[in-house]
């Protein structure tokens, strides 16, 4: 395995706000070497039209009522990432291209995940080699088609010798956990997506404010937890249906418990309700697995909301530190584009992207798709 490859990964995570870029070059194995991180943000129709879309659908019924929404959508999707490929000027490179897409659907009981963006259309406007539908095989073998990025995460502490064992903390729209026990070359990490992340915050300040989001925890800073609602919340979330699935989606979660609040005691309630579903979690991992984690590692957009933090270090046992992974040089809001360039490679040379421990498939998997001319 000592064929290198340059591999371009596109994500557009669950927040929907817009394309992060990522290119690198690894063999696809114990390798890596990051090259260019670039964050493309949505324009606003492209914004408002997924959000629109996402608060719309909420079954395989809704992806079959709003098809033409959704063709429309995709195509627009397209032709924003065609444009990021062509501004990143690559052109004369021989390269790979690990194509995302935006989510708008997933539901692990339905065996369903959707992601927008037409692979086909991309491949004849770029004219490279570009793998896609990263999750169906995934979720054919038994699993829940998420989280995908462990392998990629046990890689970066193994490159940088970081005392095992150790946890990953990814808090994008949804936040993930991935608990490394030891260095890439075993498949000894355990990972589940965890809950909300930014995404009951983010829901929350979109609708009752001109903000796409509460930057840095400003709103929930001023604003006051309220005790009464927070603990119905914990109630509600207590006696939820299917408590074992390992990956969630937008969907799984809504804000109307909140209702009436004002702007700032929404967002730090919200604010407060998620740290305490990630610090349960986290932990319900980390004992389960008899893991003596000493480190937990933040990256995601969520890292930089320091009330946020705050509050899920208070939902942690004592002996557990929470350390910015930008402390170790690593830039925490493209570790999610870099994965899939990775997990390109790894689909090109038929490596498994995801295991039993992630996303609860039988055997380790292969995944994506294929085109080239």
């Amino acid at each position: 395995m000592n064929k290198r490859y340059i591999s371009l990964g596109l994500m557009s995570g669950t927040s929907g706000d817009g394309v992060d870029a990522s290119v690198i070059n690894s063999n696809g194995n114990d390798d890596y070497e990051s090259i260019k991180d670039k964050c493309f943000e949505y324009d606003s129709k492209i914004y408002k039209d997924i959000h629109e879309l996402k608060d719309k659908i909420n079954s395989y019924k809704d992806l079959i009522n709003y098809t033409l929404e959704i063709s429309n959508l995709e195509r627009d999707i397209t032709l924003f990432h065609a444009k990021i490929i062509k501004d990143l000027k690559m052109e004369d490179e021989d390269y790979l291209i690990g194509f995302h897409g935006q989510t708008i659907y997933h539901n692990a009981e339905e065996k369903i995940s959707v992601q927008l963006g037409d692979a086909k259309l991309l491949h004849q406007l770029i004219k490279k080699k570009i793998i896609y539908n990263f999750r169906a095989n995934d979720i054919a073998n038994g699993g829940e088609g998420a989280p995908l990025a462990p392998i990629f995460h046990q890689l970066i502490v193994s490159k940088k010798k970081m005392t095992l064992p150790i946890g990953i903390l990814n808090i994008g729209g949804i936040s993930n956990i991935t608990a490394v026990k030891s260095k890439i070359g075993n498949e000894e990490f355990f990972s589940r997506d965890v809950g909300p992340g930014n995404c009951l915050i983010d829901n929350w300040v979109r609708k009752n404010s001109r903000n796409k989001f509460d930057k840095d925890g400003s709103l929930a800073m001023i604003g006051e937890n309220n005790e009464i609602i927070f603990e119905q919340a914990q109630e509600l979330y207590a006696n939820r249906k299917n408590k074992n699935k390992l990956s969630y989606d937008i969907s799984d979660f809504d804000i109307s418990f909140a209702r009436g609040l004002s702007l700032e005691d929404g967002a730090r309630t919200l604010t407060n309700f998620t740290a305490s579903i990630i610090g349960e979690v986290t932990m319900e991992t980390i004992l389960k697995n008899k893991l003596k984690i000493r480190e937990l590692l933040v990256c995601g957009g969520g890292r930089k909301n320091t009330i946020l933090l705050e509050e899920i270090k208070k939902n942690l046992e004592k002996t557990i530190s929470i350390t910015n992974i930008d402390d170790y040089g690593i830039d925490g809001d493209f570790i999610e584009s870099q994965a899939f360039a990775f997990l390109a490679i790894r689909s090109i040379i038929n490596l498994p992207i995801s295991f039993p421990n992630t996303t609860g498939c039988k055997i380790p998997c292969s995944g994506g798709e294929l085109i080239q001319n």
